[in-house]
């Protein structure tokens, strides 16, 4: 069902607002719900606000991003979860 909630997990503040700018161009096709800077603030939002697709970065601070889509899938198994690995630093 679109637009799909979206929620948008990654560590680099300036890569996730970008992401976010782009998908906000969507808004038929995607509605970010939310966003996380840390595998915790992952889990913890996805609870709390059920979205049908997570956007994960694999390495984030408090509880990387593979703890945190388990933790996802084991509460939310209908939540999709893709990975991203952005090949830059900040």
């Amino acid at each position: 069902m679109l637009p799909l909630k979206t929620l948008v997990a990654d560590d680099h503040r300036l890569f996730r607002q970008g992401l976010i700018s782009l998908m906000n161009t969507r808004p038929d096709l995607v509605r970010v719900v939310g966003e996380a800077a840390t595998g915790r603030e992952a889990v913890e939002r996805a609870r709390a606000l059920h979205p049908d697709l997570v956007l994960m970065d694999i390495y984030m601070p408090d509880g990387d991003g593979l703890h945190a889509a388990r933790a996802i899938r084991a509460d939310l198994p209908d939540t999709h979860i893709v990975w991203m690995r952005p090949s830059f630093s900040i």
